[in-house]
C-alpha cells in the first residue's frame, strides 16, 4: 500500500511522514500563531525544504538542521546565506539544488520545480536591522516516495502553465498550494491549477494565518468541482494530519 501522512503546521509549513523518513517544508514554527507546536518538540528529521526567503518559509529551519542534523535542501543563494549565518557548511550541510535538480535517497526522491513569486532573504539582517538579503526567487518541490505518494508542494505561488509540465514529468498524487490570495493565489486561481496539475488530492495552505490573507473554503472547493471535478479538497485545521492511501 502507497501510504504517507501530511501534517499542517499552520500557515504554509507542513511535513510528510514516508517510508519511516520525516521531511519538513517551509517551517515557521516560532512567531507563526497557526503553529500547534513548539521548536523544542521538533526531535527528529531527514530533510528540511526551504522554498524562498521570506521570513514565514525560511522561518526556524536554519535551527530545526542544527537541532537534528537533518540537511538542508534549498537554492544555491539560500545554502550561501545558510552557510554565513547559520554555520550550515555549504553543499555538506546543505543540498542546494537548482531548478530540475534532485536529491535521490533509498525512501525518497526531492525535486526542486518552479514557482512564481518574488522573493529575497529576510534573514538575519532583516530581524535585527529590517535590512534584506539578496536571493533567488521562490521554488517548489515535488516529493516521489518509494512506497508511497508523488506530493506537490507549491510554497508560495501563483498559477502559472508550467504547473502542466509538473503535471506530465512528476504526475503528483497530491498537490499542497498556497490559497490565501494576496500573496499567492486565491480561489480561483486556484481552481485553474487544479486543472493545470490533476491530482487525485488537493490540499489548501497559507490561509487564516493573519485577517488579510482570508479563504472562503466554499468557494475554493465549488471552483474546483468546477475546474477539475476529479480533484478531492481537503478541509482541515493547522495541527491536523491528512493520510493519503492508495
Amino acid at each position: 500500500m502507497n501510504k504517507a501522512k501530511i501534517t499542517w503546521l499552520g500557515h504554509a509549513s507542513i511535513k510528510v511522514e514516508a517510508g519511516g523518513k520525516l521531511i519538513f517544508f517551509d517551517p515557521w514554527i516560532e512567531g507563526n500563531p497557526a503553529c500547534p507546536i513548539k521548536l523544542n518538540q521538533i526531535k527528529k528529521a531527514d530533510a528540511v525544504c526551504v522554498t524562498h526567503g521570506h521570513i514565514d518559509h525560511i522561518g526556524d529551519s536554519l535551527e530545526i538542521v542544527k537541532m537534528t542534523g537533518a540537511p538542508l535542501i534549498c537554492s544555491p543563494e539560500i545554502g550561501m546565506y545558510a552557510e554565513k549565518y547559520g554555520g550550515i557548511k555549504y553543499d555538506e550541510g546543505s543540498i542546494p539544488l537548482n531548478i530540475g535538480g534532485s536529491w535521490e535517497t533509498k525512501a525518497f526522491t526531492l525535486t526542486m520545480v518552479n514557482a512564481a513569486h518574488t522573493s529575497d532573504i529576510m534573514g538575519e539582517e532583516y530581524k535585527k536591522e529590517g535590512k534584506l538579503t539578496a536571493g533567488s526567487g521562490s521554488v517548489g518541490y515535488v516529493i516521489e516516495c518509494k512506497d508511497g505518494p508523488s506530493i506537490y508542494y507549491g510554497g508560495d505561488t501563483g498559477v502559472f502553465g508550467d504547473m502542466a509540465i509538473i503535471r506530465d514529468l512528476y504526475s503528483p498524487d497530491v498537490a499542497v498550494l498556497p490559497v490565501g490570495g494576496k500573496y499567492n493565489m486565491g480561489f480561483r486561481e486556484a481552481g485553474y491549477a487544479a486543472s493545470l496539475i490533476h491530482p487525485k488530492i488537493f490540499i489548501p495552505i497559507h490561509y487564516d494565518t493573519f485577517p488579510n490573507q482570508k479563504l472562503n473554503l466554499t468557494k475554493l472547493v465549488e471552483e474546483i468541482k468546477f475546474r477539475a471535478p476529479h480533484v478531492t479538497v481537503v478541509r482541515w485545521k493547522p495541527g491536523e494530519t491528512y493520510e493519503y492511501k492508495s
